[in-house]
């Protein structure tokens, strides 16, 4: 049986048959709690989808590297996070280090905002290859592969948010696949 687990999953329930986690239950930075609900090696899938923001480039390596030492060969994390290239200066104001606005908004905590160069770059340091599945360009330009859903479902993306309407991005991420090796 694959063993998958959604980090951050706040009050979402979209991936069905994932163990289901809150930072307090299993902190990216805090191995022990890692040990002591998997064994290394034992897990499919890690879901991240708006987590790795909340760390610095630094401790975005460090939770890699934890999640690397649990994976299988050929597990993966994907992993959303907002898109430091994606061209609306109210989505970059909302996303922002430090948020936009009061402590309680969930951008207050925001400690970088990737683009594809360095999230590939971090996962890839930390021991993954990385497959890009959507991203922007240094021009803005909007690019997507194809993928599965039921690999992960991530609902700020091009095909589920709902602000993403009429062939307009209204609310984007950056997602990869980020692959241990076999």
């Amino acid at each position: 049986m694959e063993q998958r687990v959604v980090i951050g999953a706040g009050q979402q329930n979209n991936n069905p048959g994932w163990t289901h986690t809150q930072e307090a239950d299993l902190n990216l930075l805090a191995r022990d709690q890692w040990s002591r609900l998997f064994t290394p090696g034992s897990l499919s899938a890690v879901l991240a989808e708006h987590v790795w923001e909340h760390l610095s480039y630094e401790e975005g390596i460090e939770a890699a590297r934890t999640c690397l030492e649990f994976l299988k060969p050929g597990g993966y994390i994907r992993c959303a996070v907002p898109d430091g290239y994606f061209p609306d200066e109210t989505y970059q104001k909302l996303v922002q280090v430090g948020g936009p606005g009061p402590l309680d908004h969930p951008a207050a905590s925001h400690k970088i905002v990737h683009t594809y160069k360095s999230l590939s770059t971090m996962f890839e340091s930390s021991g993954y290859e990385v497959v890009l599945l959507e991203y922007c360009d240094e021009s803005g330009e909007f690019h997507y592969e194809e993928w599965d859903e039921r690999k992960g479902f991530i609902y700020r993306s091009k095909r589920f948010d709902h602000r993403n309407r009429d062939g307009k991005l209204g609310f984007v991420s950056l997602i990869v696949d980020a692959i241990k090796p076999l």
